[in-house]
Formats: structure tokens, sequence, C-alpha cells
């Protein structure tokens, strides 16, 4: 309800208050004494004194000052949004780590690109509505409900792409997803899978440049212009080397990861704040799932990482004598960070069930299971193993065999 909303924020705000008097009480006394503060108190700063704080009431040192916390804030005693049993204590204590949660997370993201992505995101919504709008504008009568629902899977897939990487990806989870997701909403979002929106190719070639420390033409006799394939964090293009290898080469999109941090940082900090206010939900562990998958996106922006699973999956393929399955060796003299040059397979993906059977050695059942029980065992017998094996990841080669990609 309005109200329950109302005493949420104040809530939040009073532990802001009680966060900031805490932090700056030090700076009150020495300025009271006649003496200037050494330096500001920060989030790290609070994030010890209210160790310390704890601490003492563990060894049962704070007993005065934690019973003073009600007294001090008696609206603690009003203010609980969602009717748990947190004493007024608990609650202070909750909203303290909050607050500085809020802060660490703040400091991860430059205030300029919190900016740039609001003005990003309004600029989809807008863009979004737009087209949406002059769709209808050509029928010449207000669409019915029927229309506008059969417009939604297509509209959110539209919106999702201008958003960006963050929500591409997630666009790949409903993909991925028919058990959870309606089949109209698959069925649309997969082309998120490898469909979404190219950059520039003078865009990519500064990348590939400036992270090799190479001009393209030392390394590479040849690139293709066109993208063969764009997702949500990088973009594939042909290319030969010099030495005369086809090759593909995988470039991280310019700005992607100052993107990642801003919406990571808020879909992180949500799950705190969705916690903070129903304790209930701590028993989903949202807010540990949501960091571990901000730890893991944040992780595919190093594609070194990437080159060091490969290697690993392919070793784990040699031992176990697996020659149904492989995955496209990386040339290390023309990889870095953000460039990743991998042999050129030929294959379609496995969405593609006309190439699959056109391809399959035996049949396109026996090829998916083949599939499914390479990723199984390499669960179990494999240091890493592929965590995100959606179609648009595997391919089928013209000789029979299934790649692996995108690790």
């Amino acid at each position: 309800s309005m109200k329950r909303a109302q005493r949420a924020l104040s809530l939040v705000c009073v532990c802001m208050m009680q966060a900031q008097a805490t932090a700056f009480a030090p700076s009150v006394a020495l300025r009271s004494a006649g003496r200037q503060p050494k330096s500001v108190c920060t989030g790290q700063t609070l994030r010890r004194r209210t160790v310390t704080i704890v601490q003492q009431q563990r060894d049962g040192r704070a007993g005065a000052s934690s019973a003073g916390v009600a007294a001090d804030w008696p609206e603690l005693d009003r203010l609980k949004p969602f009717g748990d049993n947190r004493t007024p204590e608990e609650f202070l204590k909750d909203g303290q780590k909050l607050v500085e949660d809020g802060f660490q997370l703040a400091m991860e993201t430059p205030p300029q690109v919190g900016l740039r992505r609001t003005l990003q995101a309004t600029r989809a919504v807008l863009t979004t509505g737009a087209e949406l709008l002059q769709k209808f504008q050509g029928i010449g009568r207000a669409p019915t409900t029927d229309e506008l629902l059969a417009e939604v899977p297509s509209t959110l897939r539209r919106l999702f792409e201008l958003l960006g990487a963050t929500y591409i990806k997630l666009g790949q989870f409903v993909a991925s997803s028919p058990t959870l997701f309606p089949a109209e909403y698959v069925t649309e979002f997969q082309k998120c899978l490898d469909n979404a929106e190219p950059v520039p190719f003078a865009r990519i070639k500064k990348i590939i440049e400036s992270d090799l420390k190479k001009d393209l033409s030392e390394v590479f006799s040849f690139v293709d212009e066109k993208p063969l394939a764009t997702a949500s964090i990088a973009q594939v293009h042909a290319a030969k080397l010099k030495t005369g290898e086809d090759v593909v080469i995988k470039v991280q999109k310019p700005g992607v990861d100052s993107l990642l941090t801003a919406d990571l940082a808020f879909v992180a900090f949500t799950t705190k704040v969705l916690e903070f206010l129903n304790p209930e939900f701590k028993r989903l562990s949202l807010a540990d799932i949501t960091g571990d998958i901000r730890t893991t996106m944040l992780d595919e922006l190093d594609f070194t990482k990437e080159a060091k699973n490969m290697a690993e999956f392919r070793a784990f393929l040699a031992a176990s004598n697996n020659k149904a399955v492989m995955t496209p060796d990386v040339y290390p003299q023309a990889s870095s960070k953000k460039v990743l040059t991998m042999e050129r397979l030929y294959g379609r993906p496995l969405v593609d069930l006309e190439a699959i059977r056109a391809y399959s050695l035996i049949s396109p059942e026996a090829t998916l299971i083949t599939a499914l029980n390479t990723w199984t065992a390499s669960v179990v017998g494999c240091s890493s193993f592929h965590a995100d094996v959606h179609a648009g990841n595997l391919l089928v080669l013209r000789d029979g065999r299934i790649d692996f990609i995108d690790f």
C-alpha cells in the first residue's frame, strides 16, 4: 500500500541519517576541540566502525549504546513496512548495511556512466514506443487488445536490444527457457542469440588495434568488415592471419564494460533493497544470486579467461577420447583481453533442424544426446564447464561433429 511505501522510504532515510551521524561524529568532536579532521569519512571507514560496534555488542561492551537506539530514533518502532518482527536495533543495522552497500556500488560506477545509462534507457523506451506507434498508424484505426498483445514479444525484444548487453543477456535467457516462458516469447527472443545491433567496423578496428597494440595489417591479411554475428558483449568477424589461417575475430563491443557495470550495480542494489524491506526475500537468496550473476558477467569481459576455459575443455575432450565434440583453437599472438582470435569452423547452430538432419552422422536425436552427454560429463570431469549452453553456442559442423563456442 501507499502507507507502507511511505514508511519504507522514511525508514531508509532514518538509517541514512543515522549512518551519516555515525560517520561524521568524530569530525564534529574534533572541530569542537578546535582541531580539523584529517580526512573525510569514507564508506570503508563506516564499515570498519560498524564492525567494531557489532564486536562490542558481542563482547557485551555496547549494551547501553544499543539500548539507546530506540530512544534516539523512536520512529523505528513504527516503521515496519511489511510487518516483520525485527527490533529497532536490527532495523538500524540492516539499514546501515544497505547504505554501505549502496555507497560501495556507487563508488564502482562513475557518475557520468550512470547518467549516460539513464539517458540511453530513456532514449530506448521512447524509440520503441515511437516505432510501435508508427506501426499502428498505418491501419487507420485504434488497435484491438489482441493486436496490442501480439506485438508485446517483438516490442520487448526490440527494447532489450536497444538497452544493450545486460538486457540482451536477459533475452538470451528467455530464448533458452521454453519451460518458463510462453512459446511466442521464446521464438522472438531467439533473435537475441546472435542478431543484436552491429557496431560499425571503424570502431571495431580501433578496439583491435588498441588492444593488440598493432596495426590491423600487421596481424591479419584480410578482415571482413561485415560481421558474421553480433551478440550482447562481442561482435565476430571473419579474417585471415598473415600466416594464412582462416580465423574469426571476437571483439568486445565499445563501452560494454561500463554499461554492464552500471546495469548490474543497479540490479544488485535493487535486490538488496527488496531484502531490506522484506526479510522474507532473504530465503530466496536474491542478493547472493544477483551477486554471482554480476561477478560472472563481468568476468566475461576478459577474453583471456575464455581462452583458458577453452583450453581446459579441449584437454578434457582429449582425456576422455571424445572425438565427436570439439572447440576451436585459439591464436594467442592475435588475442588479448578484448580480442579473441580463433580457428574458423563451418557449421550451423542447433536451432537449425534442417542443418542438423543434413550434417548429423547418425540422426538429429543422436547429435543432441551427444552434446548433452558431453556437457554433463564436463560438469563432473572438467575443471571448468560451459555455463551458457543454449542453441546459439552449439554448432553442428559439416563433418557431423559438435562445436562448443562462447565459453
